[in-house]
């Protein structure tokens, strides 16, 4: 029997196309897998995209109280910076009424110094006006013997007025006809 020249080249066509079909086989299925492996990756990162834009919200409301409380402490701040200004001013005014602590201390320590010489005056004084007040005790009993006698002098001079008169109204009747 004699082969025919073109059955190998059938059987190699042959083979060849059981080969070439069976790599597109083996690339399909391939391409399935790459498909649903490209498919479960989607998924996932469909599903990382939406917990990335909750989390990117989540943090954009967290970024605007930042901002808020930024923004309050700023103006807080500055409220804090004009009432330290203010504070600032009066401790200079303060500083330069500290100025007068020396010389007050130097007078409170004389006065303290000077204290007991006048408590001991203020005892002398004390002593003085209890003799003051006897001897205006004396005074007084003098004024009352005084006002007593001037009392008795006022009735001895009524009587002598009293008596001087008696003895001018004859004299007065007699004084036209003496020379």
């Amino acid at each position: 029997m004699t082969e025919d020249p073109r059955r190998a080249i059938v059987e190699v066509m042959a083979r060849v196309g059981r080969e070439t079909q069976y790599h597109l086989d083996e690339r399909e299925r391939h391409f399935q897998i790459t498909d649903g492996v490209i498919l479960i990756t989607s998924l996932l990162l469909v599903i990382l995209a939406v917990f990335n834009v909750y989390y990117v919200r989540v943090l954009y409301k967290d970024f605007n109280g930042i901002v808020s409380n930024m923004e309050s402490m700023y103006s807080h701040l500055r409220n804090v910076d004009a009432d330290m200004e203010l504070i600032s001013a009066h401790m200079a005014d303060f500083d330069r009424h500290m100025v007068h602590m020396e010389p007050i201390n130097a007078h409170m320590t004389a006065i303290a110094n000077t204290l007991p010489q006048i408590q001991v005056d203020m005892h002398q004084i004390t002593g003085e006006m209890v003799t003051m007040e006897e001897s205006m005790g004396l005074v007084g009993r003098g004024m009352t013997i005084i006002d007593q006698r001037v009392h008795a002098m006022t009735g001895g001079v009524a009587v002598m007025r009293e008596n001087v008169g008696q003895i001018a109204r004859p004299m007065g009747g007699m004084m036209p006809f003496m020379p």
